[in-house]
């Protein structure tokens, strides 16, 4: 959890030069950090398959959405459908998927508690215009 509050503030970070040149202000001075070897990014949170409790895939994390107040509000999971056929997208809240690394393997898994079915039956979430 503490990784996808860290990357939700990353991206708001990125972001915020680009708002500043919208709006016709400077960015404030450029502050510098460092990233730890483990870190996870956005780049490999998008596409990473969800599993659930049975070892059985529920979805994939397509997207994040980030709220005004600089968090990841909601993991957006591509669910149902074979070969993006039939496949709609619906909205979790970033603390019901569980995202952690395996030094073993060298890989990120994500898991939630939950079926396909629940998944299928949950709200669609459309994109705004």
């Amino acid at each position: 959890m503490k990784k996808i509050a860290l990357i939700g503030l990353s991206l708001a970070v990125l972001a915020a030069p680009a708002l500043a040149q919208t709006s016709g202000t400077a960015p404030a001075e450029a502050k510098f950090s460092t990233v730890a070897k483990d870190e996870m990014f956005s780049s490999k949170l998008k596409g990473l398959n969800v599993y659930n409790q049975k070892d059985e895939k529920v979805g994939e994390i397509t997207d994040l959405a980030i709220g005004k107040g600089d968090q990841v509000q909601a993991m957006i999971l591509s669910v149902g459908g074979f070969l993006g056929v039939g496949e709609h997208y619906v909205a979790v809240s970033p603390s019901s998927v569980r995202v952690s690394y395996n030094k073993d393997k060298d890989s990120w898994t994500a898991r939630m508690n939950t079926t396909k079915d629940a998944l299928k039956a949950a709200p669609e979430f459309k994109y705004p215009k």
